[in-house]
C-alpha cells in the first residue's frame, strides 16, 4: 500500500511558450454494434517542462487520447478537433510527417516494456537503431550515445547491458531501457502510458524519481497517463480527470488532490489505500464504468454518483471556476463532503 505525498508543483525550467494545445479532441471508433466515442471533446494545454496527469478508470479514454496525438489509432478510428504542437497542427498528419514528428519531437513510453522491446535483438541494437535511423550517427557514435543515455536513466553497468537481451532484464530495468529509447532524440514531449503498472512499489518510486529528474534536466514536457493517483501526486503539475471519454475535472495537481470538486474525483481519492488511517475497509466506487455504446442520458457518472440529482439527467457543461480550474458537475462545490 502507498499513501499519497504531494511534492510542490514547481517546474523551474518551464518556459512561457505553449507547447501543446488540444481543443475539442474527439476519437470515434466504428464497430459492428455502432459508433463508439472513446474521447469526447477533450481540451487541455501543456507548456515546456510541465507534466500533465490524465487520470481515470480503465476505459475512460486515457490511452486513446495518447494514441490520437501520436497517430497510432486503430484503422477503424476517426479523429476530429485540433492538437497544435509548437503552433502546428499534428492530428491526421501524413505518415511521413508523423514519423518525423515521432522521431524528433514527441516520444511515447508504452505500458508493457516486455512487449515493446524486440526479444530477438540485443538492447543495444534497438537503442542504436533509433540514432542511426533518425540522427544519421555511425554505429560507433550510436553505441556511445546509447551508453550515455542508459547512464542517464541510472542503468547499472550500462556498457555491459548493451549486449544483453530484454529477457535478461528485470521489469524496472526494461522500463528504464524504454525511457532511454524515448529520450534518445531529445523529444520536447514525452507521453508515458501507465509506465509503472507492472512494477512493484519500490521500482515505481524509482521510475517516478527518474522521470522527475529527466524532466528538469531536459526541460521535457510529460503527459502521464495512469490510474494510480499516487504516481500523479509525485510528478504532475496539472491533473485531468477523465470518465467515459469526458473531462470531469481539470486543475493544478495540488488543488485537485486537496480540494477535489467532482464526485468522481472524490471517489478515486477515497479508493486510494492510506497508511495514516486505521480501518480494514477499502472504499470503492459502486458499479462499473459505462458501456460506451449505451451511455446513460446526461452526466455519464450519474448511475454511480452518490450526489446524483434530477438535473443530472442533462449533461453538465464543463465550466471554469477558481484559478485555472474546470469541472463538469451541477452539485455546488460547498455541498460535496
Amino acid at each position: 500500500m502507498s499513501t499519497i505525498e504531494l511534492e510542490p508543483a514547481v517546474t523551474p525550467n518551464a518556459g512561457s511558450d505553449l507547447l501543446l494545445d488540444v481543443k475539442d479532441l474527439r476519437v470515434t471508433f466504428s464497430t459492428p454494434d455502432g459508433a463508439v466515442t472513446a474521447v469526447n471533446n477533450l481540451n487541455f494545454s501543456l507548456r515546456a517542462g510541465e507534466t500533465l496527469g490524465i487520470v481515470g478508470e480503465s476505459g475512460s479514454g486515457k490511452s486513446q487520447t495518447a494514441f490520437a496525438l501520436m497517430g497510432l489509432l486503430a484503422s477503424n478510428g476517426t479523429i476530429t478537433g485540433s492538437a497544435r504542437f509548437n503552433g502546428s497542427e499534428i492530428l491526421n498528419l501524413p505518415e511521413k510527417q508523423l514519423n518525423r514528428l515521432r522521431a524528433e519531437q514527441v516520444a511515447m513510453i508504452f505500458q508493457d516494456p516486455m512487449t515493446s522491446l524486440n526479444p530477438y535483438l540485443r538492447v543495444g541494437e534497438q537503442l542504436m537503431e533509433v540514432l542511426q535511423l533518425h540522427k544519421g550517427l555511425s554505429k560507433a557514435q550510436a553505441f556511445e550515445e546509447s551508453v550515455r543515455m542508459l547512464d542517464a536513466v541510472k542503468m547499472p553497468e550500462a556498457r555491459k547491458r548493451m549486449r544483453m537481451y530484454p529477457h535478461e532484464f528485470s521489469g524496472g530495468m526494461r522500463q528504464r531501457v524504454m525511457i532511454a529509447m524515448a529520450l534518445l532524440c531529445r523529444p520536447k514531449l514525452l507521453i508515458a502510458d501507465e509506465p509503472t503498472t507492472a512494477l512493484d512499489v519500490t521500482v515505481q518510486a524509482q521510475i517516478m524519481t527518474l522521470l522527475n529528474e529527466l524532466k528538469h534536466e531536459f526541460n521535457t514536457a510529460i503527459i502521464m497517463i495512469t490510474h494510480d493517483l499516487g504516481v500523479v501526486a509525485g510528478i504532475c503539475d496539472k491533473v485531468l480527470v477523465m470518465y467515459a471519454g469526458r473531462t470531469m475535472e481539470y486543475g493544478r495537481a495540488r488543488d485537485v488532490f486537496y480540494q477535489p470538486t467532482h464526485p468522481y474525483s472524490l471517489g478515486l481519492l477515497s479508493a486510494v489505500p492510506r497508511l495514516d488511517t486505521e480501518g480494514d475497509t477499502l472504499m470503492t466506487i459502486p458499479g462499473n464504468p459505462p458501456n460506451l455504446l449505451r451511455l446513460p442520458a446526461g452526466c455519464p457518472f450519474q448511475p454511480r454518483c452518490p450526489y446524483a440529482m434530477d438535473i443530472c439527467a442533462s449533461a453538465p457543461p464543463l465550466e471554469p471556476f477558481g484559478a485555472g480550474r474546470l469541472r463538469a458537475c451541477f452539485k455546488p462545490v460547498e455541498e460535496l463532503a
